[in-house]
């Protein structure tokens, strides 16, 4: 199949494995684009047929980016190292009617996971990603983190892949944190004006969604820590933002 696999990584020696078997279940070549990994990442991809090209992080989406020119193929599966097709998505891959439309790239559906439960809900289910695109007339966006891919002609699909996120509340809560970090970052090259009740208002309106329009309430105390930590985030991304744009203040 004319399909080229693209996977950034960095310490991913966990996952990389499955993940390279799964995409060569419907691509002809895999690319890693690994961050100088500490751990065996590289050394694994490599034994099950992967291609590595090492390159310092420059960001989710510039990262993708960068791997693109590596690629031999015009369709790009391109999923996180923790991301893995599952058999509606490979069975949607292999019938190849993709090849008669004419759309730019298709989202699939993303079952996200905590250990090995998984959460739908609090705004975790349908959760759509574009991993699945054509380069020639899509790409990844230029966002440093949580890039999406930006076409003309993205459609939805009702298939699905799997997303290993995290091993624990305390990963997650790492995560999210480095996470708010650029995100604040990418704001603040947009002028993004805020007041002091921005950060409340964000955190308070996720909560909402999350709680009672996504299902959040029904399931529990899992339904309101989940929530919970969604919203602190959304509080935590503006908050990190005023701080930014406050130290600017200062020094100019």
């Amino acid at each position: 199949m004319a399909i080229s696999g693209l996977v950034i990584t960095y310490n991913e020696e966990k996952y990389i494995e499955r993940c390279v078997k799964t995409l060569f279940k419907v691509c002809d070549e895999v690319i890693i684009i690994d961050s100088f990994s500490a751990d065996k990442t590289a050394e694994i991809a490599e034994k099950h047929g992967a291609k590595v090209y090492n390159q310092k992080f420059l960001g989710d989406g510039p990262q993708r980016i960068h791997g693109l020119q590596f690629c031999k193929n015009d369709w790009i599966l391109n999923p996180d190292a923790d991301e893995f097709l599952e058999e509606d998505a490979l069975q949607f891959i292999k019938d190849n009617s993709y090849l008669n439309d004419k759309y730019d790239g298709y989202e699939f559906r993303r079952n996200n996971y905590l250990g090995n439960e998984i959460i739908d809900f609090a705004g975790w289910y349908p959760d759509y990603a574009c991993r699945f695109f054509n380069k020639k007339t899509a790409s990844p966006s230029k966002a440093k983190v949580h890039q999406r891919v930006e076409g003309k002609n993205i459609k939805r699909v009702n298939v699905h892949f799997s997303h290993f996120a995290w091993s624990s509340l305390h990963q997650m809560i790492a995560k999210k944190n480095q996470y708010t970090d650029w995100q604040a970052e990418q704001l603040m090259k947009t002028k993004r004006k805020t007041i002091f009740f921005t950060p409340i208002t964000h955190g308070f309106s996720s909560f909402f969604k999350c709680y009672f329009l996504q299902k959040g309430i029904f399931n529990g105390f899992d339904g309101l820590t989940f929530s919970c930590i969604q919203s602190f985030f959304s509080y935590m991304k503006y908050a990190k933002l005023r701080k930014l744009q406050k130290q600017e203040t200062k020094t100019n």
